[in-house]
């Protein structure tokens, strides 16, 4: 085969060791080079450049590219060309300096041209409906407000010692303009000095040095009400409710709590059920043996209906009903024994913490009008989305009979780079069970049996949907034979997660 294609009867020049031809879907002859894994369109024999194809073949090759790929994600950088391989994968072409690679260079642009935030259309009407309630509720009007004034090394202490002597009518103030002003600091408080106010009392609210938050049992970063902050905190009740009208004016006031909170504690503040499913992301052990208990008869265990904890180093113990210690759990009670376990767990020992803490909010914004949510949807309103580095995300990722490289996982990422905001965080949420990432990035992400990294397995059908497993921060995905597909199929698993058995 010579530069201009034509076919000679003399046998061709063999390429050197490790060397292959292959012809791409524009019609082009390239080459890889196995020893250093790089592909080129330069002919290592001759060290000229292969011709192009023709307008047709470039225009087929647009086809059969548009045909896998549906999103926009803006302009490559300068210099760089995007391909389809024979097998269906995109690769990148770097024409500077002559290398090809799997990655999408986009990866590395942190202000992805043309990316947006994308809502579901029943989270975006349930947000608009709950917005439109709330300005009926508030007025900006600056004798309406509250003004502060706060030693910026005592916001907590000082916004606590202000809010607890309000009355009944001052409290209704708190719904509407905050006008905050740290001592000794000049400036006018436009929002910016407010915004900064939730952020700083946030972190200072939900600190587990406190005494009223703990980190639950699989991480260091999912918050939890401490059932023993009575004893680090005398005033902890009158606190609680103090942190339930911050959360309020915070939704009221459209900022962020620097905070996320176990999924049970979602469920409370909605008034609803909690199951045993529930605690597997927060309490694996416990789990672990109620799901034994479940599964198969709990009579040798010599069970009663009564809990045992230690406390600062003090074995206590807890009956379940009255008389719970003298009643042994058997194959017929056990569901019942399993469900006051839950509640003990949950509800029990928290109880007075959570009534304050709701009381506190229902001062500032009526518990009925966040019920049209879902425990995911107010983890959203409360404590935001974040932002979310796909590439660390990407680089911090392990595969099970994938490989990187693979066609399906090249796709993954590409609709993952092709997210908003919002549509990344649901995806994190469906896999791992929350839409927050750890300070220090997807390297320290936890699972329930310690740091588990963000994982991809290949399992299932293609025409199944994909299957998460948000203990082990697990996405089990099938081999999809088309890009659209895959994404359809991850798209539909995530809205409509709630409702399907594809995450445990």
């Amino acid at each position: 085969l010579d530069l201009d294609g034509a076919t000679h009867t003399e046998e061709p020049i063999p390429l050197p060791p490790g060397w292959v031809a292959k012809i791409a879907p524009s019609g082009r002859t390239f080459f890889i080079n196995f020893k250093i894994n790089k592909t080129t369109y330069r002919d290592p024999r001759t060290g000229e450049l292969t011709p192009l194809p023709t307008d047709s073949d470039n225009e087929n090759q647009t086809i059969s590219l548009s045909s896998q790929i549906s999103d926009n994600l803006g302009p490559l950088p300068t210099g760089w060309e995007e391909k389809l391989a024979e097998d269906g994968r995109i690769f990148f072409i770097d024409h500077v300096t002559k290398n090809t690679s799997w990655e999408d260079p986009r990866f590395l642009n942190p202000n992805l041209a043309g990316r947006k935030t994308e809502y579901s259309q029943d989270y975006k009407y349930k947000y608009e409906q709950f917005m439109k309630d709330l300005r009926r509720g508030r007025t900006d009007h600056i004798n309406a407000g509250l003004k502060m004034r706060l030693r910026r090394s005592a916001v907590f202490s000082d916004s606590y010692n202000i809010m607890k002597k309000l009355d009944r009518n001052e409290v209704k103030r708190l719904r509407n303009r905050l006008w905050i002003e740290f001592e000794g600091e000049v400036g006018y408080d436009y929002g910016g000095v407010s915004r900064e106010w939730f952020e700083i009392l946030s972190v200072e609210m939900f600190n587990p040095y406190y005494g009223l938050f703990e980190y639950s049992a699989v991480d260091n970063y999912t918050l939890q009400i401490n059932p023993n902050s009575g004893l680090c905190n005398q005033d902890h009740l009158s606190v609680f409710k103090f942190i339930g009208r911050v959360a309020g004016m915070a939704i009221m006031h459209k900022r962020l709590l620097n905070g996320f909170f176990i999924r049970p504690f979602y469920k409370m503040m909605l008034g609803k059920q909690i199951n045993l499913s529930d605690m597997e992301c927060v309490d694996a052990e416990y789990y672990n043996s109620l799901l034994w208990i479940q599964d198969n008869d709990p009579e040798s265990l010599e069970l009663t209906f009564q809990v045992e904890e230690e406390v600062f180093g003090e074995h206590t113990e807890t009956e379940l009903v009255p008389g719970g210690k003298d009643i042994q759990v058997t194959e017929e009670n056990k569901a019942e024994y399993i469900n006051l376990v839950i509640k003990w767990r949950f509800i029990s020992r928290v109880r007075e913490q959570m009534t304050h803490f709701l009381q506190g909010f229902s001062d500032i914004l009526p518990l009925r009008m966040i019920k049209t949510f879902d425990e995911g949807e107010l983890e959203f309103l409360m404590s935001g989305i974040g932002v979310i580095d796909v590439k660390d995300w990407k680089d911090n990722t392990e595969y099970k009979n994938y490989r990187p490289t693979d066609k399906v996982i090249l796709w993954f990422w590409r609709m993952v780079l092709s997210f908003g905001d919002e549509m990344r965080s649901k995806l994190l949420q469906f896999i791992t069970g929350t839409s927050r990432v750890p300070y220090n990035g997807f390297k320290e992400l936890h699972g329930s049996n310690g740091p588990c990294k963000f994982k991809i397995s290949k399992s299932g059908s293609p025409e199944s949907l994909p299957r998460a497993h948000t203990c082990f921060n697990r996405l089990d995905l099938p081999e999809y034979s088309t890009y659209r597909n895959m994404k359809k199929k991850i798209v539909t698993a995530i809205e409509y997660s709630q409702g399907f058995d594809g995450v445990d």
